[in-house]
């Protein structure tokens, strides 16, 4: 799967058979990314599709030195499930 990443329209995208998905951001402030909401067509739930955008999300975040907000509860429950990615979230949100 590839994921593609649209810096103009702030989002991470996967285009399926079954249509785009997508993790969409925001830039709230120098040095911070807030992962916004994650959006799967129904028939690729299931597929890994949510974790794929989240990782490169999280790539991306890493390698630009960005600090993370959560605000995607998705995001969120990877998080739990990865949490050798908790430094990069933002200290106001922890």
């Amino acid at each position: 799967m590839v994921i593609e990443h649209r810096p103009t329209e702030q989002r991470f995208v996967a285009e399926l058979a079954s249509g785009e998905a997508e993790l969409t951001y925001t830039l709230p402030a120098p040095g911070v990314i807030d992962l916004q909401h994650t959006a799967v067509p129904e028939g690729a739930r299931g597929h890994g599709v949510a974790e794929a955008l989240a990782r490169a999300a999280f790539d991306y975040a890493r390698a630009q030195k960005l600090r993370v907000i959560p605000t995607c509860p998705f995001v969120r429950s990877w998080l739990r499930h990865h949490p050798e990615e908790r430094d990069l979230i933002d200290s106001a949100t922890r």
